[in-house]
Formats: structure tokens, C-alpha cells, sequence
């Protein structure tokens, strides 16, 4: 008999989210912290992840590691995962949250160092990250890795081409590792249209009214809207769920 409870608790368990300390990744590690995981918390800013970590750890009670990592080097991802497993001695859930999305004037302006560096940040890096995280996964029994994707890979604009390229990339990869590292760790995605995060401080807020006025909910989302699928993927609830991408939009035409 299916229990709620026993199924999504994550006690016991060990996540790491890139892009941890702000914006969705900051609102699922709280996720992941209170369903009872201990989290790592990794992006570039060494100092914003540990004001992350002691949040975590005095709203949660839970442990919470906080880690410096560039993403899109791969030689920086092996030694992410050992001082995980240096810590912890174990990996159950990873995030690949961390992205970019560089603005530029027209598509004929973006330049190959913008282009390799849009890549690298947002399929290079998952890709390394998931292929290592996974085979130590897979050689501990299990494990559940989920690839923060973007609407944006299969409805791109003119503005996020790159972008939306890697993202789309990215779908074709989760689906990919669910075979790879089958049938004891899961890979799945969560295709996340548009949140408020801090980054939309800075967006037109007329010309967004408008735009999220035909978004089937009327609005964008709250960081925590996307917590409750990750928590799904991330725990046993989704046990025969793998190689899927989930799309958390709020219904975007």
C-alpha cells in the first residue's frame, strides 16, 4: 500500500543542488532540507553558499555543506563530487540547477565565446556532473538525478537561442542517462517556465503582465511551485518514473 509520507521522507538521503544558494535551486534544497535530507549546496560564490547553508541548517536542523564549483569546467566536477562523498560517503539525489542565459543585441552578435560558455554551463557540465554522479550511483544501488530543464527547449525565442539549444540538449541527455544508468538510478528533468526569482527584479513588468496574461494560470510562478515536483523525482513516490521531463509552466502556450 502506497504512504505518502514514508514515500516522499528523505530521511537518511544526501542532495546536491548546483545553483543552490539562489533563486529555484535555493527554494529546492529548503524542500530537499525539510523532507528530511542532508544537502550540499554548490555554485560559484563560495561565500553565498555558506549564508545558504547556515539558513538551511538553523531553519531545517538538517546539515548542509556548502561547496564552490564552476559548472561549466569540467575539472571542477570529480572534486565536487569527492568533497561530497568526503563528507557524506554517499550521493542519493542530484540537481543540476545551475544555468545562464546571457542577453545579446541579435543572434548575428552572439560570438562563440558567448555561445561555448551558454553550452558548457547549461549541457556540458550537467551532462559530466550526471554521468559521474550516476555511475557512483549506480554502483551504491540507486539514486535519483533530476535536470532542471527550461520551456524555452521546445518553445524558443529569438532572445534565448543558445540558450534554448542547450536546454533542449539537455532533454535529449535525461532521457539518454535514464538508459545509461537504469535500472537502479532514475533520470528525469523538470522543464520550468517562467518564476519570479530575483532575476525578474530586473524584467519590463508591463511588457511580463502581458505575456503571462496568456499563461493558462494567468501568472508566473513562486520558487516554491517548483519544489513540490522535484521532491517527487528526488524521492521513492516516483519509484517507476524515469527518463521523463516534466513540464512546471503554469500552462504557457
Amino acid at each position: 500500500m502506497f504512504d505518502p509520507k514514508q514515500a516522499f521522507d528523505l530521511t537518511g538521503k544526501v542532495a546536491l543542488v548546483t545553483g543552490g544558494s539562489r533563486g529555484l535551486g535555493r527554494a529546492m534544497v529548503d524542500g530537499l532540507a525539510r523532507a528530511g535530507a542532508d544537502v550540499v549546496i554548490a555554485s560559484r560564490k563560495l561565500d553565498s553558499c555558506e549564508q545558504a547553508a547556515a539558513e538551511v541548517e538553523r531553519d531545517t536542523g538538517r546539515t548542509a555543506l556548502p561547496l564552490a564549483a564552476h559548472v561549466g569546467r569540467w575539472d571542477e566536477l570529480e572534486p565536487l563530487l569527492d568533497a561530497v562523498y568526503a563528507r557524506f560517503g554517499r550521493l542519493d539525489v542530484l540537481v543540476n540547477n545551475a544555468g545562464m542565459s546571457p542577453l545579446y543585441d541579435t543572434v548575428d552578435s552572439v560570438s562563440e565565446e558567448l555561445f561555448d560558455k551558454v553550452l558548457a554551463v547549461n549541457l556540458k557540465g550537467p551532462f559530466r556532473l550526471a554521468a559521474l554522479a550516476g555511475a557512483r550511483m549506480a554502483a551504491a544501488g540507486g539514486g535519483s538525478i533530476i535536470n532542471i530543464s527550461s520551456a524555452a527547449a521546445v518553445r524558443p525565442r529569438a532572445s534565448v537561442v543558445p540558450y534554448a539549444a542547450a536546454k533542449a540538449g539537455l532533454n535529449a541527455t535525461t532521457v539518454g542517462l535514464a538508459h545509461a544508468f537504469g535500472p537502479s538510478v532514475r533520470v528525469n528533468a523538470i522543464m520550468a517556465g517562467t518564476f519570479l526569482t530575483d532575476v525578474s527584479a530586473a524584467w519590463d513588468s508591463e511588457a511580463f503582465a502581458r505575456r503571462a496574461g496568456t499563461f493558462a494560470l494567468g501568472r508566473g510562478g513562486r520558487p516554491d511551485e517548483i519544489v513540490g515536483t522535484a521532491l517527487y523525482l528526488a524521492s521513492s513516490a516516483s519509484s517507476f518514473t524515469t527518463g521523463t521531463v516534466v513540464t512546471v509552466d503554469g500552462g504557457q502556450p
